[in-house]
């Protein structure tokens, strides 16, 4: 049975399994290129049947191969799930919801998230899309808010908790992503981080949080005083998912790094996720936003030659 097939059929089972707890080391190794270590399942950082891609990180591919020869790639790299970065494939053409949904069907994919433009008039729609494919969360990848001041970003936050209460009807889980602006403080009160400002306003019920680690990094250079893991450990219920992202320290950019494929980078990943106790609560999802452009020495510039790397070196984190 080939790697594809086999994930189809697991998909189809009612037993719901990850693969390297269903197949074990050795059969899991026959799969597809990444060796198992021996070590228990229970020492891994990031569980097998977590392990997933945000699409904005092979988008060049998206557009010039389509949706059905990505999902097949990223099955056959060892992904589990995927977060979309919009539903459209470029110059392939045009594809309904519906219809890439069987595509992940057809390659034993879920999808877990989406980054789409959230506000009352779309999140309905919104909602109905992510229904169709089956993904238990709903998310906006930019700020929810583009004026920097305590009220700005009050009314924001309010604004989200009724479009969370949406989400909520419709069983989904509505999630906000940061970049390194979320970790400035507000314009007109200096002393009030935006994120914390987010944590206290967000109802924890209707509104969660994507902590982009690498971006987190960035905020923390720019703007000190925090821990990003003080966040999720603070209450790990309200960061379902993370954004597992790389970055080469680099003393001459403002930011601090220099974005890079997983495991080539300077964020110590395995201190980061030891520290949690949650690990097989969170969808961890490698993003690399330079995918398209970088590679490390010697690999050619290829976005999922990156992804395939990025998975490895995710796979073999332990605790």
């Amino acid at each position: 049975m080939s790697r594809r097939n086999l994930l189809k059929a697991l998909a189809a089972s009612t037993v719901a399994v990850g693969v390297g707890a269903a197949l074990g080391p050795t059969a899991a190794t026959a799969l597809g290129g990444v060796a198992a270590a021996p070590s228990s399942g229970r020492n891994r950082l990031v569980p097998v049947n977590r392990i997933g891609i945000q699409l904005f990180t092979i988008r060049d591919k998206v557009s010039s191969l389509g949706f059905r020869a990505v999902f097949e790639e990223l099955a056959d790299i060892g992904y589990s799930e995927v977060e979309f970065a919009g539903y459209t494939q470029g110059q392939v053409g045009a594809i309904t919801p519906a219809q890439i949904r069987q595509l992940l069907d057809d390659n034993g994919l879920r999808a877990v998230g989406s980054h789409v433009n959230l506000n009352p008039n779309t999140i309905d729609a919104e909602i109905e899309k992510a229904l169709i494919l089956g993904m238990p969360h709903l998310g906006q990848g930019g700020p929810i808010n583009g004026t920097n001041t305590v009220a700005a970003w009050t009314a924001a936050a309010h604004t989200w908790n009724a479009m969370g209460e949406k989400a909520k009807a419709a069983g989904l889980k509505l999630y906000a992503h940061n970049h390194d602006g979320e970790f400035r403080f507000t314009s007109d009160d200096p002393s009030r981080r935006v994120y914390d400002l987010l944590w206290d306003e967000f109802d924890p019920s209707l509104v969660y949080f994507e902590m982009d680690v690498y971006w987190a990094h960035v905020g923390q250079h720019k703007y000190p005083g925090f821990e990003p893991i003080e966040y999720i450990k603070r209450d790990p219920r309200r960061f379902p998912m993370l954004h597992l992202k790389d970055g080469k320290a680099n003393p001459s950019s403002a930011n601090g790094y220099d974005i890079i494929e997983f495991g080539a980078g300077s964020i110590d990943y395995q201190s980061f996720l030891s520290q949690l106790r949650t690990r097989g609560q969170h969808f961890g999802l490698y993003e690399q936003d330079n995918a398209s452009s970088v590679a490390e020495p010697p690999n050619p510039v290829n976005s999922l030659g990156n992804a395939r790397r990025s998975y490895t070196s995710i796979y073999g984190l332990r605790g």
